[in-house]
């Protein structure tokens, strides 16, 4: 029997490799897949289509002359990429740039246009725009100069230069005369609006701004303007329906999109502040203002590296804005760099020497730093006034220690304990009467001057010939709101504040902001008429719901008023913004809080805020409250006869005191 392999070593047949049975479907399905892959790769690939540079010219004009200026800049470079050599399309896409504010870019096709031979005398009055965008204001004029007598654009960019120079009056002259001739001109029209709301002029560059918005009624940069105009008069919340109507017109014009975005972050809509800075950085990348947007937006969300690369980022040119070199130095400081704070800061506080917050910022760095002497400077026209703070005059009293003075330093520790006990007021000059009416003399028709002699006078206690002055001043400029605004200061000195409101509600119909805002309910209030106050810190609120200075005010009235749950609820949203160093807002708490029948809340507020000032009155009187409403009477009573005998006169301090003592 013939030997039979074992059936486990038996040769197998090797296989071939073959693919996997599709079924049918998949079949299909791949080959399908295949073909739209192929034809795909087939568009992409493409040769890109021919532009008809004619037609994108066309198209180009078109957009430029119903207000889409961004689209008239896209399509005229489609123009230049198909003919390099476009005089026309150059000039177009100068005029389109310098709509949208980019001066650069604009000086950069004017360049191009004059390689290519194009006219001088076309180029002058572009060239003047580019030059004043790009802030050489001589440069602007001197281009002007050069220009046709009949040039608008060089008209229009020797104003704005002029009034950048410090001459608005100048300025207006020049475009008052220009719109004899030119009525139907919008752009001198909004430019006429914008060097009026420079200079403060808020009625008359209202109505500038308004013609030029009928003229042009599809054109952002006077909605823009009027953007503007309605946030500094009404407030925020007005303001946003036009800056949305001029994004509508160019949805990337980029000086509509940054001030869109300021005012959505004021407001407090965060999400959508940020949408529109990413919007303004696709409409020009790396824009400084949109990069300074962000960074304040990374700040106030404690990404401070963020803030400070962000800030970095938008480069050099950003630190002219007040708002960044505040956040700059604080950014700076927070890290420990106070050499670099204080540099930011006295610059700052040299521009705007009656900031008090900058003041009082630069002077805390400048202890911290050992410059007591240089903190005294800063700290003590601060100090000085009635309404001081008690941490300025913390600051104050610790720098007079260093300095060797124990009494000053005293009497500072004195008044920080007892809390602020006067009302706003005014910066007091430093100028004699004569001195600041010698300027006046000197110059005019320039209102600065004339505010300081009307301030020297009020500061010398001439209080009649103070309002005397400001009444003149108020009727020369009834459109502007410092002048409305020194009438009522004036008034408001001599305790006349019947007098005082009405003219304060007419600064208020021109620029409603937080200092009118206080001004106003103030003289209110002391006027005996709290429905008027409270109507205008109504309408205040509606329009700036963020602000924390209103929600203060808000917040105590609610807590004197014994609206406790409504106190609680505003005064809690201010403590979690401001922080809890602030004792009258710690004493409003503990009030709102033991009216909610919380005692035991109610006394911790109330003993953080007597430790932050226990010779107030206000805060004696509402850790009184507070100590009776979680059961202590005893303690109670003494404090209530401590705020009784500081503030003998409080009718409310003396009603709260017969409560307790019952």
């Amino acid at each position: 029997m013939a030997d039979t392999p074992y059936p486990m070593l038996r040769r197998r047949r090797r296989r071939g490799w073959r693919l996997p049975r599709l079924r049918r479907i998949h079949a299909v399905a791949l080959g399908l897949l295949l073909v739209v892959a192929g034809l795909a790769a087939a568009y992409a690939l493409r040769p890109p289509p021919r532009v008809d540079p004619a037609q994108a010219l066309a198209d180009a004009r078109t957009a430029y002359r119903i207000g889409n200026y961004s689209a008239a800049r896209n399509h005229a470079l489609a123009a230049l990429a198909a003919a390099p050599t476009s005089q026309p399309a150059l000039l177009l896409l100068a005029r389109a740039y310098v709509r949208l504010g980019d001066g650069v870019a604009a000086e950069g096709a004017l360049s191009r246009a004059r390689d290519l031979r194009a006219a001088p005398a076309a180029l002058a009055g572009l060239q003047a725009q580019a030059r004043f965008l790009q802030a050489d204001y001589q440069g602007a004029i001197d281009g002007a100069a050069a220009a046709p007598a009949d040039d608008g654009d060089a008209l229009r960019a020797r104003a704005r230069a002029t009034a950048m120079q410090g001459d608005a009056g100048a300025a207006v002259d020049l475009l008052t005369a220009w719109l004899a001739a030119h009525p139907d001109d919008a752009a001198a029209w909004s430019d006429l609006g914008r060097v009026r709301l420079d200079a403060g002029e808020v009625a008359t560059a209202t109505a500038a701004a308004s013609r030029a918005a009928r003229l042009a009624p599809g054109d952002p940069v006077p909605l823009a303007l009027q953007a503007e105009i309605v946030r500094t008069r009404y407030g925020l919340t007005a303001a946003l329906p036009w800056f949305e109507a001029a994004l509508k017109r160019d949805a990337y014009y980029h000086p509509a999109l940054i001030e869109y975005a300021a005012t959505l972050g004021d407001a407090g809509r965060y999400a959508d502040m940020l949408a529109a800075t990413r919007q303004a950085l696709a409409a020009r990348p790396a824009s400084p203002q949109a990069l300074y947007l962000q960074a304040v937006l990374a700040a106030r969300a404690g990404r401070l590296g963020l803030a400070r690369d962000l800030l970095q980022r938008a480069g050099p040119g950003i630190g002219g804005l007040p708002g960044a070199a505040l956040l700059g130095g604080a950014l700076d400081h927070a890290a420990g760099r106070d050499e670099l704070a204080i540099g930011t800061w006295r610059q700052l506080a040299a521009d705007q020497p009656m900031n008090i917050v900058v003041r009082r910022l630069l002077g805390a760095a400048l202890l911290r730093s050992g410059d007591v002497q240089g903190a005294l400077d800063q700290l003590r026209p601060v100090a000085a006034r009635a309404d001081a703070d008690a941490y300025t005059l913390t600051l104050v009293a610790r720098a007079a220690e260093a300095s060797g003075d124990r009494i000053a330093a005293a009497g500072f520790l004195d008044r920080a304990a007892g809390g602020a006990r006067g009302g706003a007021a005014a910066f007091a000059s430093d100028d004699s009467v004569a001195a600041a009416l010698a300027e006046a003399r000197a110059d005019p028709d320039d209102p600065n001057y004339l505010l300081g002699a009307i301030r020297a006078q009020l500061t010398a206690g001439d209080v009649t010939s103070g309002i005397a002055r400001a009444r003149t001043l108020a009727a020369a400029r009834p459109g502007a709101p410092a002048a409305q605004l020194a009438l009522g200061d004036a008034l408001a000195v001599a305790g006349r504040f019947a007098e005082a409101a009405p003219v304060y509600a007419r600064a208020a119909g021109l620029a409603f902001d937080e200092p009118t805002l206080l001004r106003l309910v103030d003289a209110w209030g002391r006027a005996g008429r709290p429905r008027d106050a409270a109507a205008a810190l109504s309408l205040y609120l509606q329009q700036n719901p963020q602000s924390l200075v209103a929600r203060r005010i808000l917040g105590h009235w609610q807590a004197t008023n014994g609206e406790a749950d409504a106190a609680i609820e505003t005064l809690e949203g201010v403590r979690r913004t401001a922080g809890n160093r602030d004792a009258a807002l710690l004493a409003d708490l503990a009030i709102a809080y033991a009216a909610g029948d919380d005692g035991a809340v109610a006394r911790r507020y109330a003993r953080a805020a007597y430790a932050l000032s226990p010779m107030n009155a206000g805060v004696c009187d509402a850790y009184a409250v507070a100590l009776a409403a979680n059961g202590d009477l005893a303690a109670a009573r003494q404090l209530a006869v401590k705020a009784v005998a500081l503030a003998p006169a409080d009718a409310t301090i003396a009603a709260h005191a017969r409560a307790i003592m019952r």
